[in-house]
């Protein structure tokens, strides 16, 4: 009953559409590097977290694979409907990321993917009743239904996953005045984009409240 009371508030669900998109996006830039066959870091590789990239790296086709795993991650959350599958594909990739952060001693890293952990596993218990007839192996069960971010949280994060990829690309090239231009035209699409959808849900808020 409690897990239906949080599960059904709305401040809730607008928490945890927004976790998503922040905890999807995080993914991105490192994500990106790496399908792009960029080096992720420029540590020597006298140093062990230096070398350990640097390996990973010379990997060649491995790396790429990295990048789009971590990059489809990110948009799978991002979209709101598969993020579900996303959340379950980020929790495996970071698991690795973290434990990695902690046995090569990373200097506050390991901070950042520790509280990344936190925000994933808070988005796999907000959709555990969809993961119950996997874990109820051979045993009758039934997926409660409850209700999915409307079709403007949906748009925004196609939105916010496109706009992210072009900013990096254009940040990955000597801008001319013409690319500066595009990058701030999308920055300006993605504050719009917050403005708006939370504009039209506090609206919609409103209304249901005085009906």
């Amino acid at each position: 009953m409690k897990f239906d009371n949080l599960r059904t508030n709305r401040w809730n669900q607008w928490m945890i559409i927004h976790l998503r998109y922040l905890v999807g996006f995080a993914f991105f830039p490192s994500g990106l590097v790496k399908l792009m066959g960029e080096r992720f870091t420029r540590i020597s590789t006298d140093h062990p977290i230096g070398y350990f990239f640097e390996a990973l790296y010379q990997s060649g086709l491995y790396w790429n694979f990295l990048g789009l795993a971590q990059l489809t991650a990110g948009i799978l959350l991002m979209t709101q409907r598969f993020a579900t599958l996303g959340s379950l594909m980020f929790l495996a990739i970071l698991s690795n990321i973290w434990i990695i952060t902690i046995s090569l001693s990373f200097k506050g890293t390991w901070i950042i993917t520790s509280l990344m952990m936190i925000a994933i596993l808070i988005l796999i218990i907000w959709d555990q009743h969809k993961l119950r007839p996997i874990l109820n192996y051979n045993k009758p069960s039934s997926v409660k239904e409850y209700p999915d971010p409307g079709n403007i949280w949906i748009v925004a994060g196609v939105v916010y996953a496109f706009s992210c990829i072009v900013l990096y690309m254009l940040d990955t090239v000597n801008g001319n005045i013409y690319e500066k231009w595009l990058s701030k035209m999308f920055l300006v699409i993605i504050l719009l984009t917050f403005v708006l959808t939370n504009y039209k849900a506090y609206k919609n808020r409103k209304l249901r409240v005085n009906t």
